[in-house]
């Protein structure tokens, strides 16, 4: 049967909560295996003989074509209605490439498996995201999304932490990635487990979805516009890391363990923002986003104490990006339109967040003082339009044909 058939319409609220939670293992392994690749890919990439310039284009057009092809993900997932199936093939890819990695000689080859590594992801987040949704809509979608979040995050903290104990004990870069084929493994199993268990996920709605084909309202572009200038606001960890090693400001060793202590907000902000949102709506986004315009200033212009306060309003703006910003999406698209919704979101956000991060680094380079004060400037125009969002009604979905 198609995963978009009619089905037996709300089931329980704990098949909700398991579905979200099956998702979330999955991302929770996913992110062990590819965040874990990605704290080490750009001295591999050295080692293998790449330039300074090369290691800046890959991660550059990497994560620009993580978002990009967002966009044909999403729409592709509502017009086929294949959700499920674009999910698995987007995950076999994002996760087929880090192992991979132990077999790559030369640079140019890993190079392609780090291009096809983000690639994946791009395919398969739109789809899994409108399935979120569906979840969500019984638990709340920001807590649906939040808890996702939470355990996105876990996997982001272990990644890291297992290649770190990998190089200590096997010092080599091949043996590291070998052992994230573990994770992995565990992630497309529990993958299709989910897929067993929850074929048609629109069965986990509420009520039936109203798939008459229709157009996304004003207010998503309004939003769109707001979650593209707080990307293009963010100062990117590895630029507040150069800054921090340059200055002398913290200590080469306590630099990841402040990444640690970001990391840890964000987890923790994903749930309690989260569960904010099906309290408040898109407030909750404004609360956040006043709270991370902090962190640019703290971090370059302050002393360590600062720096440390810096680094966990920053994990807090991460925690609403990686639930609450998601969350808002769904009830500002029809139902029909999710995947499409969710990929037009990404690929703005992504390129904003390119746009940006390459801006600041220009800026770092003339003014830090500048850096600081265009970072709030840019979230605070974002604070602006969402207050725009929150205080306009709903829209009345206008649908095409007789």
């Amino acid at each position: 049967m198609s995963e978009t058939a009619p089905g037996s319409i709300g089931l329980p609220r704990h098949s909700a909560v398991r579905f979200i939670v099956l998702l979330g293992v999955v991302s929770l392994f996913a992110d062990m295996t590819y965040e874990g690749a990605r704290s080490v890919t750009g001295p591999y990439l050295g080692v293998l003989g790449a330039s300074a310039a090369i290691v800046g284009v890959v991660a550059g057009f990497g994560e620009f074509l993580g978002y990009a092809l967002r966009l044909i993900s999403g729409y592709l997932s509502d017009r086929t209605g294949s959700y499920w199936h674009i999910t698995i093939i987007g995950y076999g890819v994002n996760l087929l490439a880090v192992p991979l990695l132990a077999l790559t000689g030369r640079w140019d080859l890993a190079v392609l498996l780090i291009v096809a590594e983000r690639a994946g992801k791009a395919i398969r987040t739109p789809a899994r995201d409108a399935m979120l949704s569906h979840a969500g809509s019984q638990t709340g979608l920001g807590w649906g999304f939040g808890l996702h979040g939470a355990l996105d995050s876990a996997g982001a903290i272990l990644g890291p932490l297992i290649v770190g104990a990998a190089l200590y004990s096997r010092g080599s870069y091949q043996g590291a990635f070998a052992i994230l084929a573990i994770p992995a493994v565990l992630a497309m199993m529990v993958l299709f487990a989910a897929r067993h268990f929850y074929p048609r996920p629109r069965d986990l709605d509420v009520a039936p979805p109203d798939l008459t084909p229709g157009h996304l309202p004003r207010r998503f572009w309004v939003y769109v516009a707001a979650a593209a200038l707080i990307a293009a606001g963010y100062a990117d960890f590895p630029l507040i890391a150069f800054h921090f090693g340059k200055t002398g400001l913290i200590a080469p060793v306590w630099i990841p363990v402040l990444y640690s202590l970001a990391m840890a907000a964000e987890a923790m902000a994903a749930l309690l923002l989260g569960r904010l949102f099906d309290r408040i709506g898109i407030g909750t986004m404004i609360l956040a986003t006043c709270a991370s315009a902090l962190s640019a200033p703290l971090a370059f212009l302050g002393g360590p104490a600062a720096a440390m306060t810096g680094m966990v309003t920053w994990g807090i703006g991460m925690g609403a990006q990686a639930s609450v910003i998601r969350a808002a999406i769904a009830p500002l698209a029809p139902a029909s339109q999710r995947g499409t919704a969710f990929g037009i979101f990404n690929a703005a956000y992504g390129l904003a967040w390119f746009a940006g991060s390459s801006l600041l680094g220009v800026l770092y380079d003339w003014s830090v003082p500048v850096l600081a004060a265009v970072s709030v400037v840019l979230q605070g125009a974002a604070v602006a339009l969402l207050w725009r969002v929150s205080g306009s009604p709903p829209e009345r979905p206008a649908t095409r044909g007789p």
